[in-house]
């Protein structure tokens, strides 16, 4: 990945995108896929569509959701201090002694998780969210109300690292990794000439309700969806690989296998992997795959899908991590499927 390109995720993986508040993100990776795409398309849910060959009957979707976890402020008290509940799957002991950034409806705030001094017995190991607060350095709840007020957000004041030149760790990467992936594939396909449309989609609230995937299939009515997200890596100390897989970074984009997905886009993947002389790594989704998969599929008269995922350690930290050799790998396997599409293909699991 060239400087240019990193610098554009990174960009991305500083900008603020708590569910239900993607409209700063969404206008900057528009701006990005304008010179490449034939057309942009928006809609009401708040997705960002970047479009190739809009014309031709087989269309493949492909889904990366830029809404990151974020905290709900649901209570001000008289000193000022902010309380606040999960939009979407915040963990308490990651959040604690955070500093954080609050996007309020009249400033954005830099605040800090506080936490009780352990000479003053701490925390207790089955604490909530309902234990914690934001301390703005407000002296009031006139004060904090002046720039604050009930469901304004706040997200993890964390700038993203590279580390060893080698991985990117941060907040958020989960899933503004998979948004960078669909916009580089769009804009390495620019210019090639395609037998299918290909329509990147930057969705929206999927840590929270998974609606920006399901509007974004029902209005452009693929023939196919791929949604590229995060999974689990195990790779690090403390993970029991016997119940969780062996998943690792540096091990090449992962595909799912399970009821939901579609058998004949795995094999195309897999076939295209083959080809590239590249890895793949594999994850179980026996029932659902809990991303936007699950949503574009049963739109329509139902729309056959896969998930194609990125290695991802500590989920829904502060400090998520990812490989960018992976993040390569991801763009050039779909890059090549999808170049290679002759828009003929059957997905039907019952032809031969």
């Amino acid at each position: 990945m060239n400087q240019e390109r990193l610098d554009f995720l990174l960009e991305l993986l500083q900008t603020p995108s708590p569910s239900s508040m993607e409209m700063e993100i969404q206008k900057r990776w528009i701006k990005e896929m304008k010179p490449f795409a034939d057309e942009i398309k928006t809609d009401h849910a708040g997705n960002a569509i970047a479009v190739l060959n809009p014309e031709a009957d087989f269309k493949i979707l492909l889904a990366g959701h830029c809404d990151e976890i974020a905290l709900v402020v649901n209570r001000i008290d008289d000193h000022g201090f902010l309380h606040f509940d999960k939009m979407g799957g915040i963990n308490p002991k990651a959040a604690v002694g955070m500093k954080v950034t609050v996007l309020g409806y009249g400033k954005t705030l830099t605040g800090v998780i506080g936490v009780n001094a352990q000479h003053h017995g701490g925390l207790k190991g089955d604490f909530s969210l309902e234990d914690l607060f934001i301390d703005c350095g407000a002296k009031s709840k006139q004060e904090m109300e002046e720039f604050v007020q009930i469901g304004d957000l706040a997200v993890y004041k964390r700038e993203p690292e590279v580390m060893m030149d080698r991985y990117i760790s941060g907040r958020g990467l989960d899933n503004r990794t998979g948004q960078f992936i669909v916009g580089e594939v769009l804009r390495e396909l620019s210019g090639k000439d395609l037998n299918v449309g290909v329509y990147a989609a930057s969705t929206v609230n999927e840590e929270t309700n998974m609606g920006g995937a399901f509007f974004a299939a029902a209005g452009i009515e693929p023939t196919m969806a791929i949604a590229c997200d995060v999974t689990f890596a195990t790779d690090y100390p403390g993970v029991n690989k016997n119940k969780h897989g062996d998943v690792r970074l540096d091990g090449g984009p992962v595909l799912a296998k399970g009821a939901p997905i579609n058998r004949k886009i795995n094999q195309l993947l897999e076939t295209t992997a083959k080809s590239l002389s590249m890895d793949v790594q594999y994850e179980l989704t026996p029932r659902m795959t809990g991303t936007d998969a699950d949503k574009m599929r049963l739109t329509g008269k139902g729309v056959p899908v896969s998930l194609v995922s990125l290695p991802l350690r500590y989920m829904h930290s502060p400090v998520e991590t990812v490989s960018i050799e992976d993040i390569k790998e991801e763009v050039e396997l779909l890059v090549e499927m999808i170049a290679n599409l002759k828009g003929t293909e059957s997905l039907n699991p019952l032809d031969d």
